[in-house]
């Protein structure tokens, strides 16, 4: 299948609600429509992980921020744009998702992905995708597609071919916290 059938095919599964297995610009990800609940869900119960712990949100283009957030700081711009490595913003005020995807204060964490399949994939599927580390909660998180669990591969309806073959070991975004006021703390370096 060439890449862009492969998008193409990803991209009518997510909008029937399944879940995929799929490259990121960090780690491999287990991943749904963001705004499909039932689906998220589903992510939630292959990966037993705690519904106060919300999962990050993947958006294709910085512009498409203002749809899930109901005010942006401006520096969050150029935070996102100075970042030498991936960059995962927690922002007040989350709208338009799935609400199991909110954090208890109405928090939502979203990360830009540049390039890649799966930017592509977010822009044809017109809603964010969901990523959360493709492990069984409490494991370790593979850094390569070798080191992800066959069981975590046989519970998603989807595993995207490409980029199985990297053997690059990445590491998971840098994680901040961004106030209104423009002030943010580190979550995870």
């Amino acid at each position: 299948m060439t890449l862009e059938e492969e998008i193409n095919y990803t991209v009518s599964l997510l909008k029937k609600g399944k879940i995929i297995l799929y490259p990121t610009d960090t780690i491999w990800g287990i991943g749904c429509d963001a705004t499909n609940s039932k689906a998220v869900q589903r992510v939630f119960k292959l990966k037993g992980r705690e519904k106060s712990k919300s999962m990050i949100v993947l958006l294709g283009d910085e512009s498409k921020i203002t749809h899930y957030v109901k005010e942006i700081p401006p520096i969050a711009y150029d935070l996102i744009n100075n970042s030498d490595s991936p960059l995962t913003i927690v922002y007040s005020g989350a709208k338009n998702i799935s609400k199991k995807l909110m954090a208890d204060d109405g928090t939502i964490a979203i990360r830009v992905i540049k390039g890649m399949i799966t930017s592509e994939i977010i822009n044809k599927l017109g809603s964010p995708l969901v990523s959360t580390s493709a492990n069984i909660s409490g494991q370790p998180a593979p850094g390569t597609f070798n080191q992800i669990s066959q069981e975590v591969i046989e519970k998603v309806d989807y595993v995207v071919e490409h980029f199985r073959g990297n053997t690059k070991t990445l590491k998971a975004s840098t994680i901040i916290k961004l106030e209104p006021n423009g002030r943010f703390v580190i979550l995870r370096p």
